[in-house]
């Protein structure tokens, strides 16, 4: 068995705060035994708009919360998954990165994963979004050893892509990561739905940490809102644990074996036939 907590948090444009909040939950999950924790995507900085969001974001190696993150996990000894950063793109002046980090439990990187799939909505009143005007997509899949298992990493968005999971759990992977900043009127829609389907296709378990609530005043050009609930999910498809609103941590015992029971069960992943349209 494996305790992993996710902690769910409520960025803003403010990074100083953002890291303080992500290094206290993350220590608060420790401190009730959890042996991995799991950050939200864009831990860092949901920032106004793009102007601000290159005011603020920096290069990898000079990240402050990356490196505070990697200090932290080496003191308390726990590996940590960053679901994301905001980060300046390598050779890139006017790019982004949605950058996920697998971190040991002595403060080593050892596995980065850009997020693949660009967010796009037209929500009318509700919102819109262009990830890719600001961000710029990554092209390869990631599966890592996080020592106590294989994790197959994605961020958000990649969710609607359920090529990707399976090619991953095909792959080897048995827990699939999912950090999001899912939007709140696409979170009620599709949220548990889509995650569940992708643990119960798989025969994965999958864990989801999230942001949640609004993260700019209303005084600031982005009026965005993210919908939290997040999920541990095992590979029969149940809820082990749910965030609900608000900022805060779950936890959840991970029994690896019921990962070849399912898959025992209804061995989908090995049922592929070639066909044609």
């Amino acid at each position: 068995m494996t305790r992993v907590a996710l902690i769910q948090t409520n960025a803003t444009g403010d990074a100083a705060h953002n890291r303080a909040r992500a290094l206290a939950l993350i220590g608060e999950a420790v401190d009730a035994g959890a042996h991995f924790v799991a950050t939200p995507e864009v831990t860092n900085l949901i920032a106004p708009g793009r102007e601000a969001l290159f005011a603020t974001i920096c290069n990898e190696a000079d990240d402050p919360c990356l490196a505070a993150i990697r200090q932290l996990a080496a003191e308390r000894g726990v590996g940590v998954l960053i679901g994301s950063l905001a980060l300046k793109a390598e050779g890139e002046a006017e790019r982004a990165v949605n950058r996920s980090f697998l971190i040991d439990t002595q403060g080593e990187i050892i596995a980065r994963y850009d997020k693949i799939h660009m967010f796009e909505a037209d929500l009318g009143n509700e919102g819109r979004f262009l990830e890719a005007a600001s961000y710029r997509p990554g092209d390869r899949a990631v599966i890592a050893d996080a020592g106590w298992a294989s994790l197959g990493l994605t961020v958000c968005y990649d969710l609607r892509f359920p090529a990707l999971y399976r090619a991953l759990a095909k792959a080897g992977a048995q827990v699939l990561t999912v950090p999001s900043a899912f939007t709140a009127p696409t979170g009620r829609a599709h949220w548990h739905i889509l995650l569940r389907a992708r643990a119960i296709e798989t025969g994965c378990f999958v864990i989801a940490p999230a942001q949640w609530g609004p993260h700019h005043g209303k005084d600031e050009t982005s009026l965005r809102e993210s919908y939290g609930h997040s999920l541990i999910i095992d590979p029969w498809g149940n809820v082990l644990a749910d965030a609900g609103e608000g900022e805060g941590i779950i936890h959840a015992d991970l029994d690896l074996t019921m990962i070849d029971k399912a898959r025992k069960r209804i061995p989908s992943l090995s049922n592929d036939r070639d066909w044609a349209l």
